[in-house]
């Protein structure tokens, strides 16, 4: 039996139909609109950045760890109960300038094939950087320092925006699609692609992202066009009519158009991924390698979708491990470890590993000293990158001491980053085809780092 309801009631719930939709928003303010900044690219290949957010800061120095025997003995003194046993380290096929050698936590074995082949790498001890930094300098006062250092709502956003000395609601993917968004032939779909909802790595001023969700055909359209419900079917009458309708005031109009536009840009999107043949690449029953599965499936679709550059941007959440790290970490880098080599082998499946490269940011390191049973917020700490198109499987930069009282060491096991988020950032940035002189829009503190359009990469871990 059909419930009773108010004709004001009804026409409320038909309007609210169309606005209430995932595809109006992501539309809205990206349909019909052109960055200033872009210019007509004669690009041809296709790239797509895939960053991945540990939010709640990884404690990274149990991720990648000394193997040599005075490094870990200084590893294992200053974690003291949170250190891992130096024979259950996964060995990597690596050796730095100083003749040390490195091991992965257990949980990560497809990540140290990955590494000894050469599809992967690590940023060693990076993190939000102002200028260059030193400890003398942070001691005396005498050096400007990321604002909310050690907070989660700061650091999260900084290691979105690359921009620590302000809180700022735009991020450096966002700004990147800014310049390159009119590489891609189709305007009507972003070039940011999220499965972590509204986030700020990938808002421009001008660029905004599409949200999906890793289930069914990704684009979620309005509701009542979804439905086989009878009243829903009622619903859909009624804003079938709203929107045949011309309106005299301009923003009525443009409202109706955006939401039709909106819709339409659903179903191209929905067709094309419902188009992608399954990977013969099985994915794990977790959130992360769902979503990685719709990355990968989207990635597959770039040719109907007429994409030549897009960014995803993907969050895992539970990383601020104040308490059981050691349990906890084993079964999230397992995760981590599964969900990332399934998407290496769809990209090698697809035969366009070369063009995709993954990587990972998260709030902060955490400190070396154990709390007890967990670590606290730190600073500097390790990204892992992934990608058929790395110059080879390394560790970028150099590895820090881990004994306490070093020369990076700032108190409480606290390590100041060698490498900022800007040289880190300008790799990949330029990677994907970013020009170097675009290289301070996109990351304002750039050149306290590095100097744009020097034959020198940033950091070297990337074919340019």
């Amino acid at each position: 039996m059909m419930k009773k309801i108010s004709r004001r009631k009804f026409i409320g719930q038909a309007g609210c139909a169309t606005i209430g939709s995932t595809t109006f928003f992501n539309s809205f303010f990206n349909l019909g609109m052109s960055s200033a900044l872009a210019s007509p690219s004669s690009k041809n290949d296709y790239k797509a950045l895939v960053c991945i957010l540990l939010a709640g800061g990884n404690d990274s120095f149990n991720m990648l760890i000394p193997g040599s025997i005075q490094a870990y003995n200084e590893y294992q003194a200053t974690r003291s109960n949170l250190s891992l046993a130096q024979a259950d380290l996964l060995n990597l096929n690596f050796t730095d300038l100083n003749g040390k050698t490195y091991g992965l936590h257990p949980a990560m074995p497809d990540i140290q094939q990955l590494f000894n082949t050469g599809k992967a790498s690590f940023i060693a001890n990076a993190g939000t950087l102002i200028e260059p930094t030193s400890k003398t300098q942070i001691l005396n006062n005498s050096v400007p320092l990321p604002l909310g250092l050690m907070s989660h709502a700061d650091q999260i956003q900084q290691w979105q925006t690359s921009i620590p000395q302000s809180r700022s609601a735009r991020g450096w993917g966002g700004r990147v699609a800014d310049i390159l968004s009119t590489i891609n032939t189709n305007q009507s779909i972003s070039m940011n692609i999220s499965l972590g909802g509204t986030n700020v790595f990938q808002a421009g001023e001008t660029a905004v992202e599409y949200a999906i969700r890793n289930e069914d055909n990704g684009s979620i359209g309005i509701d009542v066009y979804e439905s086989t419900n009878f009243y829903d079917q009622i619903l859909r009458n009624s804003v079938d009519n709203l929107l045949s309708q011309q309106y005299q005031d301009i923003f009525k109009q443009s409202y109706r158009d955006k939401v039709i536009q909106s819709q339409q840009s659903h179903l191209e999107f929905s067709t094309a991924i419902g188009s992608v043949p399954s990977f013969n690449t099985q994915f794990s029953n977790t959130k992360l390698s769902a979503d990685l599965h719709m990355a990968a499936k989207t990635i597959a679709a770039r040719n109907t979708l007429d994409m030549k550059r897009q960014t995803f941007f993907i969050e895992i959440g539970g990383w601020d491990h104040h308490d059981e790290v050691l349990n906890n970490q084993m079964s999230m880098l397992t995760i981590v470890n599964n969900a990332l080599a399934e998407f290496q082998a769809a990209m090698e499946e697809l035969n366009i590993s070369d063009s995709v490269t993954t990587f990972t940011i998260s709030d902060f390191g955490r400190t070396l000293t154990s709390n007890g049973n967990g670590s606290d917020h730190g600073w500097g700490g390790h990204a892992l990158v992934m990608g058929g198109d790395l110059v080879a499987g390394k560790i970028v930069g150099e590895y820090p001491s881990l004994a306490l009282g070093g020369n990076l060491e700032i108190g409480g096991g606290v390590l100041i980053p060698q490498i900022s988020t800007d040289e880190y950032f300008a790799e990949l940035a330029l990677w994907f085809g970013l020009d170097p002189s675009d290289l301070s829009y996109v990351l304002p503190n750039i050149g306290n780092f590095y100097t744009p359009g020097s034959v020198n990469a940033p950091l070297g871990f990337l074919n340019l």
